[in-house]
């Protein structure tokens, strides 16, 4: 099929009466809006990022250049785009143009975030070789930010582009000034899956605990707001600093009104993972990427989904387990991972047969070097372990994204779940 001939088609499954975007063949991992809201870009786990007209509700360009997961995306002011893949790379797009006009390498692991500074010359990345690098758009060397001890999720530039902010699971914010000085290290009680600043200056931290903590441009704890039972994997900020959305990996995606630092309303879609959100310019329309392969647009102000929303049903995988609660904590996981034979690979492996499976042994998927040196057997117990401790400590290597499971009974449920579904 022509690159032509696949925007035709994807043009040809948007609606415009239901406003969703349609057309990656994986989930959305990235949102990222051009400044006068016309455009937009998302980045899958499909490895392509999409172009989209949000005026038209049609795909303008389908990106290839990364070899796999495209986790990060932004537009940056002159109109080019910048994607971040797992594979560790940075391309910088020109719109229209079939191969980026220039690439970055350096990270030795999945960049996970991107962010562009405010005069446009600067794009920041987060990556899980727990260094944040601060690269020249036009060329040269980029800063390597080191001291994080683990994964960093998420990068952010101050207003005034004198700083940069970073988090990680480890779990610390850290803010780096770039000009030079001591950098500003906090420590929070959980660790951190995304950032985002205000324009005032104001730092938001989403984390695995569900808990969005706000702090001053200097470092301070402000005040936190718990907006989920489950972690929290990306936030956003409104254009006029008014409302923070906070997106969930059960599906849920909680609206804050920053000022009274008060949950607003909480948008509920189909129940599964939302990777990305990104509010357009008018500071009330918000845009959600997730594991149903679609984009979604939302009303934040009256937490109404704009255009019909599928909710689970025959094409659900966990249709014939209503009512497991089991089910429902593995929901998070269908993302990347299938249950059946049949249905294979995803971002992870399938998992039918898992039990009495030895780690990374599994034909046809492409594991870690660091994933195929350990011995570890999958059991119920060593399955619960996984969640108990989380993938990074008890798994280190793994493309996995963390989560911990603290019930010990959601543990058990999992794990009686995963016995019946993938025998």
């Amino acid at each position: 099929m022509t690159r032509l001939a696949l925007i035709l088609l994807l043009a040809l499954l948007v609606s415009p009466a239901q406003a969703q975007l349609r057309g990656h063949g994986g989930p959305v991992r990235a949102l990222a809006i051009s400044p006068d809201g016309a455009t937009a870009i998302s980045g899958s786990f499909d490895t392509s990022a999409i172009l989209w007209s949000l005026s038209r509700n049609s795909a303008e360009q389908v990106l290839r250049f990364h070899e796999s997961a495209v986790n990060a995306v932004v537009m940056l002011p002159d109109g080019r785009i910048a994607t971040g893949g797992e594979d560790g790379r940075i391309a910088i797009w020109q719109p229209g143009r079939a191969e980026p006009v220039r690439t970055f390498t350096g990270h030795t692991a999945p960049i996970v975030g991107l962010a562009v500074s405010p005069d446009g010359k600067r794009l920041a990345s987060a990556s899980w070789d727990r260094t944040a690098r601060v690269w020249p758009i036009d060329g040269g060397e980029p800063l390597v930010l080191e001291g994080h001890q683990q994964n960093v999720n998420g990068v952010a530039f101050s207003p005034d582009g004198k700083n940069l902010v970073s988090v990680s699971h480890d779990p610390q914010v850290r803010i780096w000034p770039l000009g030079g000085g001591q950098t500003t290290i906090v420590t929070l009680p959980t660790p951190l899956n995304s950032v985002a600043v205000a324009p005032d200056g104001e730092i938001i931290a989403g984390g695995a605990d569900g808990r969005v903590f706000i702090l001053s441009p200097a470092g301070e704890l402000r005040g936190e707001v718990a907006a989920s039972e489950t972690p929290i994997i990306s936030v956003a900020v409104s254009k006029d600093g008014a409302l923070i959305a906070a997106a969930g990996i059960r599906g849920s995606v909680a609206i804050i009104e920053r000022k009274t630092r008060t949950l607003a309303r909480t948008l509920v879609g189909p129940g599964l993972p939302v990777w990305s959100v990104a509010f357009l310019p008018d500071n009330r329309t918000l845009l959600t990427g997730g594991a149903d392969r679609m984009v979604r647009r939302w009303n934040a102000t009256t937490g109404d989904h704009i255009g019909s929303v599928a909710l689970a049903g025959a094409d659900d995988p966990l249709a014939a387990y209503a009512g497991d609660r089991g089910a429902e904590v593995y929901r998070a996981c269908v993302a990347c991972h299938t249950l059946t034979p049949d249905e294979g690979n995803r971002a992870g492996p399938t998992l039918h047969g898992i039990f009495g499976r030895r780690i990374a042994t599994l034909p046809g998927y492409n594991f870690s070097e660091p994933l195929k040196k350990m011995s570890i057997v999958w059991t119920p117990e060593t399955v619960s372990k996984l969640f108990e401790v989380g993938p990074m400590a008890y798994t280190p290597g793994t493309k996995m994204p963390e989560q911990t499971i603290g019930s010990a009974e959601d543990r058990d449920a999992l794990v009686r779940f995963l016995e019946k579904a993938t025998k």
